[in-house]
């Protein structure tokens, strides 16, 4: 039997020693599966050494189910009411203790067929249809889910109760978003819908178009100010009213250039984040800008190309690009503050801010802190063993200084960053 003699295997040896992690993450090595990649392949996976500064701690890990597997995703956890909020995408949404793992609650959304007096029977050795869940969020003391199929489903963050259920035309791929009594809910299909978050009722409806080619994600909402805030697969931003859904503003962020479908695409994937009156927001083609909210004017735009979110932090914009090169930016004005390439072509996560540094995760199961000053990597942490099937896909959350992460394998993880 072959042994990976590179950092640890995914889930099962996670209490092998902090320094042991430490040692392998500071040199070169080879693992079996380095045999059949090619020169390419192993130029970018091979991590350069770095001189670290400090030992990130791993605090716990929790196996909540069978995660996201190989599928696009951007279901992330989420913190809120003292408790962690995390799901995978086969169905399973649990509640946990963010200092210890300690699952609170569990439901699960997988779909059974009913085989008459046996379905109690299968149940117990089948995992059912997947539910197909790419988002999740919390507000109003509720957790809501949405679905690929189109599904949404509220739960009492104290309990997990199931509080009520709809359906919607169209994929949903990004957590909803709520304020004002309204959860706004954003669909693959071009629509954006309202729902009251404490009966389901669907308040509005407001229909949007589709370019004939886009990028397998859409932009999640964010609801503030009485406005739901969405980027379009157009290029564009838009601002609804959020008690009624009525197009208050938009604005042309990017514009199709090109002579093939493909080279027109221009969708703004990523949620807008909104600073101090102003949205930022970057599109898949190439523009980074940030936008004016009370009239949608453009204050400044500036050339960065990216489906990932952005992130910020006092006066900095934190930008991970399509190649994962990441920069900071003054978010005052657009100029780039530094660059950083040193993990270029990892599939890189965007970029967390936690304390004195932001922190990425990548492709191969590592996580990468930053400098916010300097832009120098100065440490990193193997929680998945090096291993593409434990990647890090989606952006980690602070909570109180600690970072969460998910693998692809659906294992969440906290890790301390040393004060």
């Amino acid at each position: 039997m072959f042994h990976n003699t590179c950092g640890r295997k995914g889930r099962f040896a996670r209490t092998i020693g902090m320094a042991l992690a430490v040692s392998i993450t500071m040199s070169g090595c080879s693992t079996i599966s380095d045999w059949f990649a090619d020169d390419e392949e192993l130029e970018i996976r091979r991590l350069k050494p770095i001189e670290a500064k400090f030992t990130p701690e791993l605090v716990w890990d929790r196996d909540i189910g069978d995660g996201v597997d190989h599928y696009f995703s951007r279901l992330r956890p989420v913190y809120a009411y003292n408790k962690l909020f995390a799901a995978d995408r086969h169905g399973v949404v649990v509640a946990m203790e963010p200092e210890t793992g300690k699952v609170l609650w569990e439901k699960d959304f997988a779909q059974f067929r009913s085989e008459g007096m046996l379905s109690s029977v299968t149940k117990l050795w089948r995992s059912g249809e997947t539910a197909r869940i790419g988002g999740i969020s919390v507000a109003d003391r509720h957790v809501f889910i949405g679905t690929e199929n189109g599904y949404i489903a509220a739960m009492d963050a104290e309990t997990g109760e199931l509080v009520w259920e709809a359906t919607v035309p169209g994929e949903i791929l990004a957590a909803p978003a709520a304020d004002e009594g309204i959860l706004v809910v954003n669909t693959g299909a071009g629509s954006l819908f309202g729902f009251n978050t404490r009966t389901g009722e669907q308040m509005w409806r407001h229909e949007g178009d589709t370019p004939p080619l886009t990028l397998r994600g859409i932009s999640g909402p964010i609801a503030s100010n009485g406005g739901a805030i969405v980027g379009t697969p157009t290029g564009k931003i838009q601002v609804n009213l959020i008690e009624t859904g009525v197009l208050a503003w938009e604005t042309v962020i990017a514009t199709p250039s090109g002579a093939t479908e493909l080279e027109r695409i221009v969708d703004i994937d990523t949620t807008p984040v909104l600073y101090g009156g102003t949205i930022y927001t970057v599109s898949y083609n190439g523009t980074l800008a940030a936008v004016e909210l009370r009239s949608g004017r453009v204050i400044w735009k500036r050339e960065y190309a990216s489906f990932r979110n952005l992130n910020i932090d006092g006066n900095k914009i934190f930008v991970v690009d399509n190649n994962s090169n990441v920069y900071a930016l003054d978010r005052r004005n657009g100029v780039e503050l530094w660059s950083q390439g040193l993990l270029k072509q990892r599939s890189l996560t965007a970029a967390t801010p936690v304390g004195e540094y932001i922190v990425v995760g990548d492709n191969w199961g590592f996580l990468h802190w930053i400098e916010q000053e300097s832009g120098q990597v100065v440490a990193r942490l193997d929680v998945g063993g090096d291993d593409e099937d434990d990647a890090i896909f989606a952006e980690p959350l602070n909570v109180d200084g600690n970072i969460i992460a998910v693998t692809r394998n659906g294992v969440v993880v906290s890790v301390r960053t040393p004060k």
